[in-house]
């Protein structure tokens, strides 16, 4: 029988290592031992495994990117645009999507975890990728702790006493400390928490959409007219900046990368799959919300509200619960994939090492679930909803471009490479680049401030990483 090598061995699908003799004295034979069928795991080169498929990753996107927001935001945008505010969706929605496109070149040219970090380090080099990797960082940190305080609210709808701030710390501690566990023991564990969030939220929400149009259509008494109103520019920016935090999450499900099946093929799908689906929900919340709301900008909790015009007490109850579940859901897919960052950037040479140490057992990167759940606990805290969510989606402008900018670098760089290849590539990218450099000016001086922070904290990281013993010039 033919003797493979490691690198042979280790490419193999249908085999998986015997142990430390299998290759002590070549020739030898290795072991053939079938794969589990439940999973039908791969070991990657980094040691982490692969058993996210397509559809696993379409449905962490989506339940990244349906958590709280679509709950908390309608009565923001409304109060910009009106009853213009279906629309912004799909102006969002054009821009959005534009930023996929290059996602879904890029990130199918990658085999590992990193995301963001990892695309911006191949295509110009280690300061950038130091940077992108801390604003892909804080862009999380801050989008997690807004949806943990909207969390906190709506839950306070069945319990009033959470928001007492000893009570609120402890429910806090409770949940995220759920969530780290069970992504500690392993990301087949996570992924499917992810899914059964993913499913549940979108059943709840289709209940909630159904049940308000067909009131809509069956009992006209209860529609309200929008408040006519004319946004001005500085309107439609602000809106579609909030917008793009309710999107925001399709890319950081590419951190976890390295524990995809098939990056190829199944991230283009994935990615606009998940960004139609949830473009649909956006659009049928917030026409519901807008026409049963008589007062809409004055809602804290929009989605409650409007089901209270139309819904029985058991049903509001459904839709409350449902607000708990989708905002719970986002937590545990964040809690999956965006300690991937550190892990890659540790495991990269650019954070101190145990960062990207795998756990011998579980083969996740536990102590960068650990140290993210800590950090995520704290901000949860001391944190609030609506800066938060400004803070987040300036944070990821930045990163999208970043990702545009990748795009033709990546070109010259690897240009036979085996990815998907977007048509009008270069066009997409040059809209992209523009979409996002017309939002960053928008940016408040709040929001400033604490990106300036956070790109000296990433230029202090960079003059620390390429001073480490074994770094290649190359990379500095």
């Amino acid at each position: 029988m033919k003797t493979l090598s490691a690198d042979g061995w280790a490419g193999r699908r249908d085999l998986c290592y015997a142990g430390p003799t299998a290759f002590d004295n070549e020739p030898k034979t290795p072991r053939q031992i079938p794969v589990p069928a439940e999973a039908q795991l791969t070991e990657s080169a980094k040691g982490l495994l692969r058993t996210i498929g397509r559809w696993s990753l379409a449905a962490l996107m989506v339940n990244t990117m349906i958590g709280a927001s679509i709950f908390g935001l309608p009565a923001l945008i409304a109060a910009r645009l009106g009853k213009w505010s279906p629309l912004g969706f799909l102006v969002a929605f054009a821009g959005i999507s534009i930023i996929a496109a290059c996602m879904a070149e890029v990130a199918s040219q990658f085999r590992e975890a990193g995301g963001p970090y990892l695309y911006a380090k191949v295509a110009f080099g280690r300061f950038l990728a130091i940077q992108n990797g801390w604003l892909t960082w804080l862009s999380r940190i801050a989008a997690v702790s807004a949806v943990a305080n909207l969390f906190i609210i709506y839950l306070s709808e069945f319990f009033p006493r959470v928001r007492a701030p000893l009570a609120r710390a402890g429910v806090l501690t409770i949940l995220i400390g759920f969530l780290a566990v069970v992504n500690y023991r392993g990301v087949t564990g996570g992924n499917r928490l992810s899914n059964f969030f993913t499913v549940t939220k979108v059943a709840l929400l289709g209940f909630f959409v159904i049940a308000g149009l067909a009131a809509l259509a069956l009992h006209p008494e209860i529609r309200v007219t929008p408040a006519t109103t004319t946004p001005t520019s500085a309107d439609w920016f602000e809106a579609v900046l909030l917008m793009i935090y309710s999107y925001g999450g399709f890319e950081a499900a590419l951190i976890a990368t390295g524990e995809t099946r098939d990056a190829r093929r199944d991230i283009p799908f994935a990615l606009f799959a998940a960004i139609a689906a949830t473009t649909v929900l956006f659009i049928a919340v917030q026409y519901l919300v807008i026409h049963t709301i008589a007062n809409v900008a004055t809602s804290s909790a929009a989605a409650v509200d409007s089901a209270r015009r139309f819904l029985p007490a058991l049903g509001v109850q459904i839709v409350a619960a449902g607000t708990l579940v989708s905002a719970y859901g986002y937590l545990g897919a964040n809690m999956l994939h965006t300690p991937r960052i550190t892990y890659a950037m540790g495991a990269g040479g650019d954070f101190p090492a145990f960062f990207g140490k795998i756990h011998p057992r579980f083969r996740t990167p536990h102590l960068s679930i650990v140290i993210f759940a800590v950090v995520l606990l704290f901000f949860s805290i001391a944190g609030n909803f609506k800066w938060n969510a400004l803070l987040s989606s300036v944070a990821r402008l930045f990163v999208y471009g970043s990702v545009a900018a990748a795009l033709p670098a990546l070109r010259r760089k690897q240009p036979h490479a085996d990815a998907f290849r977007l048509p009008g590539g270069l066009f997409i990218a040059a809209l992209a680049l523009l979409f996002t450099g017309v939002l960053v000016t928008r940016m408040h001086w709040g929001e400033f401030i604490v990106i300036s922070i956070t790109a000296i904290l990433a230029f202090v990281n960079w003059l620390w990483a390429r001073k480490q013993p074994g770094r290649s010039e190359s990379n500095n």
